[in-house]
């Protein structure tokens, strides 16, 4: 199969938190393989040098990649300061960290609340904040893009604090866009259904579970992290410059079942 190419992406530099592993890694390559300038961070050890190895190694521009735990915003603020300086400004930023950690209710305690919070929300507005001074004082316009999941909607269970955060961005992404916009600024949500990854595997598939979301989806098929790349370019590419405060699905129809599973 044949897929788009976006000429706007081309050189343009492209912030992706979380690229070191999974889908955020997905992303780094097929930014990468647009020719768009790509910085990333992450924490998955070697998952950043394998990455820059395999853009070099591919003739795409060598990604710029730091070691950073998104939780600390001023760490985070700072390594987005070092990338503008590095690259110039960021004109395409994917909000991607996160962590879908099971726990129940008579498990949570306010440490864990905050930290399912900071890990899959606060970094997002704030990285945000960062980037959009940035666009503002070079006159610039961008593409904002906030990774959501299609869980809340759905009232999955043994997952409060991710699917409250999650339920949260939608929200979050609705107020950015109107504030944004004015300066050219678009903000989306892109919002995945169950989207096979390494970390996945390692935890929680099986094939009893992988039927169970199979019967569920309208499409009979697993989505990979490929399925979640590709509208991601088109969110982040000038072919979509209409396009702001919406939510994306992409879920092979998944969110159209009202039962918890």
């Amino acid at each position: 199969m044949t897929f788009a190419v976006y000429p706007s992406l081309q050189r343009k530099v492209v912030f992706i938190s979380g690229g070191s592993s999974g889908i955020g890694a997905e992303l780094v390559k097929a930014f990468a393989a647009q020719g768009s300038q790509v910085a990333f961070c992450g924490t998955q050890p070697g998952g950043g040098d394998r990455l820059t190895e395999e853009a070099t190694a591919a003739g795409w521009l060598a990604p710029f990649y730091e070691a950073c735990d998104v939780r600390d915003v001023p760490a985070l603020q700072a390594m987005l300061g070092r990338v503008a300086d590095k690259l110039g400004p960021i004109q395409v930023l994917v909000n991607n960290a996160g962590r879908d950690d099971r726990h129940s209710l008579d498990e949570l305690t306010p440490d864990y609340w905050d930290n399912c919070l900071n890990l899959n929300l606060r970094h997002q507005v704030f990285a945000t904040q960062t980037v959009a001074r940035q666009l503002k004082s070079a006159g610039l316009p961008g593409s904002i893009i906030n990774m959501g999941s299609i869980s809340w909607m759905r009232g999955r269970p043994n997952l409060i604090g991710y699917t409250s955060a999650k339920a949260a961005i939608s929200g979050m992404t609705r107020s950015l866009a109107r504030e944004l916009g004015e300066h050219g600024i678009r903000v989306n949500a892109l919002v995945p259904g169950a989207i096979v990854t390494e970390r996945q595997t390692q935890l929680w598939r099986d094939p009893v579970e992988d039927q169970k979301f199979i019967d569920f989806q309208c499409l009979k098929f697993r989505l990979e992290s490929v399925h979640v790349a590709r509208p991601t370019l088109f969110l982040a590419s000038d072919d979509s410059d209409g396009i702001t405060g919406q939510n994306l699905l992409v879920d092979a129809g998944l969110a159209q079942v009202s039962v918890a599973g």
